[in-house]
């Protein structure tokens, strides 16, 4: 009967040693990109809902996300969580929910170069979404007048007079401000716009204003 041998450890020299040590070192080397690569996010303000240009934010109307950023550069354009944010939050353009809080739309009420006007609408001429930081086009149009040939009123073909301006105050659909039920809407407007929307409005006997919600 032949004799039994006993394998025998594999020495400093073997070869195999050195290949199973290699693929260790490449699982561990492999493991610590995964790892590294996985946290490589930043953590961001973003806008808990929408919000229009003019309007000041607080504290209740941001949240944090984790971001991966191509680069430093981009990641120097919006609010980190670890940056301090500046004392009034006023934004200079709307922005939507869930987008990040860029620097360059936060500035103070003379850098945004707006003014807020005051406009009474109808119930029934206003959608009861609106309110604050929708974004509205406001049209204007003559109230109908008796015309000989139908006895009905016939109001005038309402012509848009201010464009995706954003919505600073607003009541809610149910809140009236005058005896004639209607609403006041406080609306931030381009400086320049201003005059001129005053004079359409004034221009009118009776007018009418209307507003269509974009967002």
């Amino acid at each position: 009967m032949p004799s039994a041998t006993r394998a025998a450890t594999p020495g400093w020299r073997d070869p195999r040693l050195w290949i199973g040590v290699a693929i260790v070192a490449a699982s561990v080397l492999v493991g610590a990109r995964v790892l590294a690569s996985a946290d490589d996010t930043v953590a961001v303000w973003v806008v808990a809902g929408d919000a229009g240009a003019g309007e000041a934010l607080s504290g209740d109307d941001l949240v944090t996300q984790r971001v991966r950023f191509a680069d430093d550069e981009a990641l120097a354009r919006y609010y980190a969580v670890d940056d301090t944010l500046p004392a009034e939050l006023r934004l200079l353009r709307s922005l939507g929910s869930g987008e990040l809080l860029p620097r360059a739309a936060v500035g103070s009420a003379e850098a945004q170069d707006t003014a807020e006007i005051s406009l009474a609408v109808g119930p029934l001429l206003m959608p009861p979404a609106v309110g604050a930081g929708s974004i509205v086009d406001v049209y204007l149009s003559e109230r109908g007048v008796a015309t000989e040939r139908t006895g009905r009123e016939e109001p005038a073909a309402a012509v848009p007079a201010l464009s995706e301006v954003s919505v600073v105050e607003a009541p809610p659909p149910d809140g009236t401000f005058a005896a004639s039920g209607d609403r006041q809407l406080v609306l931030a407007v381009a400086t320049d716009d201003v005059g001129a929307f005053y004079g359409r409005l004034n221009a009118l006997g009776d007018p009418v204003v209307t507003i269509v919600r974009r967002s």
